[in-house]
């Protein structure tokens, strides 16, 4: 079992993103999972720490991309080049041929951009020309966006938030957290590490990824699972409330993902089984995005969250 290799990550990941272990733990799920992360959060709450932090112990290169409105396609997938004394065009991979990457602030890319990055996630390759090119095996992307700037924003439409298998919504740190963040912070400028990051190959994310498919599932959860999925589908069977509030639900792709997540919340608890209670905390991460609000909850200040809250109140774990 990989779990004290992960769980020795993770404590590393916290010893240096001080008051952040949603973020923390997400990132990890989406890492043994094999799908991508969304972050949404005021700037300056350690959302690029965090991705770095993590690339340090994970073996793969890593990059960061600042989307602008000007970003073009190739500045992200590469283009081919002409080389004059071959008299041949050459594909010159752009930077998200990397293993991690951070994707600042995505909401501020054009759609051409946009539909670049939906293939990457979707089918983890790139084309460029006439070519198709892959991308490497291990391959995750964590997207940030601000929510307190729209200005010059392009929101991602629905079929790209679904490619996210984790949604995390980013908060201020606690006064004592803020305090640790501090003492961090002078440790670095005076060039001390407070602690060596852990070392975890790629064949050991892959052997920890099939050992969290193989973590049980009960029958009972399974239909647990599908009976929260539905009741986004159907929302007039739980209550005229929830019928109010939900315009249109989730997809097949949120069934498995949730799944996925469950498996490997609760494999990095350290157990071998999953409860409804490792349903219930990724709900929110894996639901959020991908539920469409009718207009009357929007006006009357009904979050996401909160209709999320309503589905697990309402639906019965067994």
């Amino acid at each position: 079992m990989l779990v004290p290799l992960f769980q020795r990550l993770s404590d590393y990941m916290n010893s240096q993103i001080v008051g952040q272990p949603d973020l923390v733990k997400e990132l990890l799920v989406a890492l043994l999972a094999d799908g991508h992360i969304l972050v949404e959060g005021p700037p300056g709450l350690a959302k690029t720490r965090a991705v770095k932090a993590l690339s340090s112990c994970i073996e793969g290169s890593f990059h960061r991309i600042q989307f602008t409105p000007d970003l073009l396609p190739a500045d992200l997938t590469g283009t081919d080049i002409y080389r004059p004394e071959t008299g041949e065009f050459v594909f010159q991979p752009g930077p998200i041929f990397n293993s991690l990457l951070l994707a600042d602030e995505i909401n501020r890319a054009p759609a051409k951009v946009q539909a670049a990055m939906l293939e990457a996630m979707a089918e983890k390759q790139v084309t460029a020309g006439r070519k198709t090119y892959a991308l490497p095996p291990l391959f995750l992307v964590m997207a940030t966006q601000n929510p307190l700037e729209q200005e010059g924003t392009y929101p991602l439409p629905e079929a790209q938030l679904d490619r996210f298998l984790l949604k995390l919504n980013v908060a201020y740190p606690e006064a004592e957290s803020e305090l640790n963040i501090l003492k961090i912070n002078r440790g670095e400028a005076r060039g001390t590490v407070s602690a060596e990051p852990v070392k975890i190959s790629q064949k050991d994310t892959f052997d920890a990824r099939n050992e969290v498919l193989d973590i049980h599932m009960a029958e009972k959860i399974e239909q647990y699972i599908i009976r929260l999925t539905m009741a986004t589908r159907k929302p007039g069977v739980y209550g005229d409330k929830l019928a109010r509030w939900l315009q249109l639900g989730v997809s097949p792709r949120a069934t498995l993902a949730l799944d996925r997540c469950a498996r490997a919340h609760a494999w990095l608890a350290g157990r071998e089984f999953v409860t409804p209670k490792d349903v219930q905390k990724m709900a929110r991460s894996v639901l959020r995005h991908r539920l469409i609000l009718t207009y009357e909850a929007t006006a009357n200040g009904v979050s996401a969250e909160k209709v999320i809250d309503e589905l697990i109140q309402r639906v019965a774990a067994a």
